[in-house]
């Protein structure tokens, strides 16, 4: 027995559709930008956003580690382009650990919370990709 959303038309009209391509555009694109950043810190320095509480226990300095950090979220963006119910769940978890990381830092609060949100929107996308992810990522 399929679900209403299963049977949902793969077109740029539905709003389902739109919100699932959406959010999967954006953990293709922020995962992969962020962590390219990480060997660029074009953006931001990033080893200031590695708890010191972390730092301390992660073998190398905080530099190092970020450049670890940003493998893993290309890694995750590309995961999410190929097969984003899967993809998705790796970033929300690498998300939860980032909010982690974050509460440990004080002053980061408002970072967290912004990443908590980020965290609950990949979990959207698991449930949007639950009707679409052998679809490819923009309909023909």
């Amino acid at each position: 027995m399929s679900t209403a959303l299963e049977q949902r038309p793969t077109q740029l009209s539905d709003p389902v559709f739109q919100a699932f391509t959406l959010l999967r555009i954006a953990f293709v694109v922020a995962p992969i930008a962020f962590g390219l950043d990480k060997f660029a810190h074009v953006l931001v320095n990033w080893d200031s956003y590695l708890a010191p509480r972390l730092d301390r226990l992660i073998p190398g300095t905080a530099h190092q580690a970020m450049y670890v950090v940003g493998v893993i979220e290309v890694v995750a963006g590309l995961v999410v382009a190929l097969r984003p119910k899967y993809g998705s769940l790796l970033v929300a978890g690498w998300l939860a650990g980032i909010v982690v990381n974050l509460l440990l830092i004080p002053g980061y609060y408002d970072i967290a919370l912004r990443d908590f949100g980020l965290m609950l929107a990949a979990l959207t996308l698991f449930r949007l990709a639950s009707a679409y992810d052998s679809r490819p990522l923009l309909p023909r």
